[in-house]
């Protein structure tokens, strides 16, 4: 079930789901997602879905993955700093850590954050410094960033994100409490002004403010 066979199906599914990019395709598809779960669950891994990795905490659907990555890709005039809000299992982390050169990664839940370190260095990927930190706060002291990617859900887009974008950087994130829809922000060069494109709805877990050691 975490065969090379089982992997390529799944990106066969999500190329007919509308996914793309050859970029994040070749990605997905030797990104082995099944070290991203416990053991009980990794025949699960290349099933189209998402799954728990405790703390109430879940990895995102694979097609969600992909579709905000390549909306990153597609929207990000540079990827050179790129912020993750919510490293989790550290999948998407690893995703994205390899189509860009520098990511920086903050997760509010301290066994959540010290697992994905460990996955990151076993699968020697090193452009990542990550960091237990609420995520409605970004990461100041890192950016400006090119790209900020959230994998978590704030009711209302943060003013915090919007203001560590770098000129025409792009926020892209789930945003709603009782329905939430894909949204991608876009900074107006260097001003204070904001485009805000509204896509489809999504099923993210909150974005909650506090640490969890």
């Amino acid at each position: 079930m975490t065969s090379q066979r089982t992997r390529n199906r799944l990106i066969q599914r999500l190329r007919e789901e509308g996914i793309s990019s050859e970029q994040v395709l070749d990605v997905m598809a030797s990104t082995p997602r099944h070290l991203f779960l416990d053991e009980a669950l990794a025949v699960r891994a290349y099933e189209d879905t998402s799954l728990p990795i405790g703390y109430g905490q879940t990895i995102s659907q694979p097609y969600v993955v992909a579709r905000m990555t390549e909306l990153l890709l597609s929207r990000a005039r540079s990827l050179q700093r790129v912020l993750e809000i919510g490293t989790g299992s550290g999948y998407q982390t690893a995703i994205l850590a390899r189509l860009v050169e520098h990511l920086y990664s903050v997760e509010r839940i301290a066994p959540l954050l010290e697992q994905a370190r460990r996955r990151l260095r076993e699968l020697n990927i090193h452009n990542v410094e990550a960091a237990l930190s609420q995520g409605g706060f970004g990461w100041p002291e890192k950016g400006p960033f090119d790209a900020i990617l959230s994998a978590a859900a704030p009711s209302a887009i943060p003013a915090e994100l919007k203001q560590q974008l770098s000129p025409d950087g792009v926020l892209v994130m789930p945003v709603g409490a009782e329905r939430q829809h894909l949204v991608v922000v876009s900074r107006r060069g260097d001003s204070d002004q904001f485009d805000v494109e509204k896509l489809e709805p999504v099923r993210f877990v909150p974005l909650l403010s506090g640490v969890v050691r």
